[in-house]
């Protein structure tokens, strides 16, 4: 069930990677962009860690996850 989780979880990441690269902003226009996401970009040297994105996205799976866990019991 791990390696099940662990995969869509990749999975969603390749997706959302995907979508950012074909200039999509619709929905996922905002990912990426937020307070807190670092952008480094050097002549040899780029570095993206998006952290306030990573906490916004923890926030709404975190709630998602607890509605789901609350009406399974």
């Amino acid at each position: 069930m791990l390696i099940l989780l662990g995969a869509s979880i990749a999975a969603l990441g390749l997706l959302i990677m995907l979508v950012q690269k074909s200039g999509g902003n619709g929905w996922l226009g905002w990912f990426g962009h937020l307070p807190f996401d670092i952008h480094i970009e050097k002549e040899n040297f780029r570095l993206y860690f998006p952290l306030g994105s990573s906490i916004v996205l923890s926030i709404i799976l975190s709630l998602v996850i607890g509605l789901i866990n609350k009406f399974f019991r």
